[in-house]
């Protein structure tokens, strides 16, 4: 991992000034909730005009949605990538995937370091990434809950190589580059660590949670 930063994926934006924000901090992934009733859920219309034009590859959020609303979304809103939350079978997930017109992200929450294998080994052969969010029973993320770094950890080897990791989940400027240390994710994903309100970023806590996490490269290379 010498040398090596995550990418930046800023989620739930509900807001085209929130979007220009994180494309301008450097951003590589924008991504926006199309799972209804969520609080930072817009929909599939708005979702098109936020991330129009900017330079960063659109993500768009969903929980159990059929394939049909999968690929409508997917075409409509131009996404590159579909992450799911919901309980989205191994060969859901690689139909989509399959089909090559965008990548497919599954959310797996593991509460301890089984649930974490289980997860991987289920999913780490149909998804082009596998991305770990904390556990809630609130919502099926965005709730800045964490899932447990020490215990993922050691594990980490458990995802295949062509599998990208990404971490999300209560991540904050203070000790993301601990997570980057411990889990040496591809992409990591902020989005309440980044707010005032939910749905509503803050443009210098995005450029200061970027910052944080080039400095994380910074200070394994010193």
């Amino acid at each position: 991992m010498t040398g090596f930063a995550p990418d930046l994926k800023v989620c739930g934006i509900t807001r085209r000034a929130d979007a220009q924000a994180a494309a301008a901090a450097g951003a590589s992934f924008l991504g926006v909730v199309l799972a209804p009733g969520g609080t930072r859920t817009v929909a599939l219309e708005v979702a098109r005009d936020l991330l129009a034009g900017l330079p960063a590859r659109r993500v768009g959020v969903f929980v159990d949605a059929s394939v049909d609303e999968l690929r409508r979304a997917g075409e409509d809103a131009a996404l590159d990538v579909l992450q799911l939350h919901g309980d989205e079978p191994p060969k859901l997930v690689r139909a989509l995937r399959d089909e090559g017109r965008w990548q497919v992200w599954k959310a797996i929450r593991p509460r301890d370091a089984d649930e974490f294998r289980a997860g991987a080994d289920r999913y780490a052969g149909s998804a082009d990434a596998l991305l770990l969010d904390g556990f809630s029973t609130r919502a099926r993320g965005g709730t800045g809950a964490r899932f447990p770094w020490e215990d993922v950890a050691p594990l980490r080897d458990v995802v295949p190589e062509g599998t990208l990791l990404v971490v999300a989940g209560g991540m904050r400027a203070a000790d993301v580059g601990r997570a980057v240390a411990l889990l040496r994710p591809d992409v990591v994903d902020v989005s309440s660590g980044v707010e005032t309100a939910p749905g509503v970023k803050d443009g210098a806590a995005i450029e200061h949670f970027a910052a944080a996490l080039r400095g994380s490269l910074q200070a394994r290379q010193g």
